[in-house]
């Protein structure tokens, strides 16, 4: 990877990247305009590109919180950008660049960014799974990503669970929910002994058992990757997470997975940069 660029295309900024070798050697962030419509975002996202862009990019890598067409390289109902329901954007980029263009779901590029980037590299088959506003997922096996149908594999978020579903229990709503607060407010407050938050983060932990136990049935991967804002207050549900896995069926799987957490900075930016691979 000499020089390639990365784009990660948020309902609010378009964060781009300059990657040459294992770093970003130019980094911008602009402001979607998501609800002026589709071909204002599409038009800010190729003056983005054209920023950072050199006479020596070889690719781009785009991702999207949406669901993709990755032959196609089409983007299908992109939530929070007004008239992104069916965008060509791989054939629209490249016939303005001139370069291969690789576009995925976000939650897949966090996982591929961990499998060339960070601690993903030691594990053939591994799930990062992002905690955050959402619940997303990506599923690394044989070393790539899973060549799933739709780009929709991993979004365990969306599964039914107690009276709604997993995201709304592992993602930043449980705190505003069940305890009025936000999820960073609630770790500062943890931090410095407030009990209320500390029993949050607790229960929040029972949540993401749960979570992980669905992965070990389904996936049985040799390691889970958390990313997001939420994953890095890992340390405060660590323990009762760990706690409630004691119940899962099969124990030498719990003893055997490697949970961590991401250290990578501008993942996103990383991610998709690292499908040019």
């Amino acid at each position: 990877m000499k020089n390639i660029i990365g784009i990660d295309i948020g309902g609010t900024t378009i964060k781009g990247g300059r990657i040459e070798g294992d770093i970003i050697a130019e980094q911008l962030s602009e402001e979607t305009n998501a609800l002026e419509g589709g071909n204002k975002t599409l038009s800010i996202l190729m003056g983005t590109i054209k920023k950072l862009m050199t006479k020596e990019t070889t690719a781009i890598g785009i991702g999207v919180p949406s669901v993709v067409d990755r032959e196609r390289g089409i983007v299908y109902n992109v939530q929070n950008i007004k008239d992104w329901d069916e965008v060509h954007l791989k054939s629209l980029l490249e016939k303005e660049f001139h370069i291969p263009v690789f576009i995925d779901n976000d939650a897949n590029c966090f996982a591929y960014g961990e499998k060339i980037f960070g601690k993903g590299k030691e594990y053939g088959n591994f799930v990062g799974i992002t905690l955050g506003t959402g619940v997303g997922g990506g599923i690394i096996q044989n070393n790539h990503l899973l060549n799933d149908a739709n780009c929709g594999s991993g979004e365990f978020g969306e599964l039914p669970y107690l009276d709604a579903t997993l995201e709304e229990y592992c993602g930043s709503r449980f705190f505003t929910r069940v305890g009025n607060i936000s999820a960073y407010e609630a770790a500062l407050k943890a931090k410095e002994g407030d009990n209320r938050s500390i029993e949050l983060y607790n229960e929040y932990g029972k949540h993401i058992a749960v979570l992980v136990k669905i992965i070990l049935l389904v996936i049985d991967p040799q390691a889970i990757i958390f990313g997001g804002s939420i994953a890095q207050s890992f340390k405060l549900f660590d323990k009762s997470m760990y706690e409630n896995l004691k119940n899962f069926p099969y124990p030498n799987s719990v003893k055997k997975i490697k949970i961590l957490v991401s250290e990578l900075q501008n993942i996103g930016v990383l991610g998709a940069g690292a499908l040019c691979v």
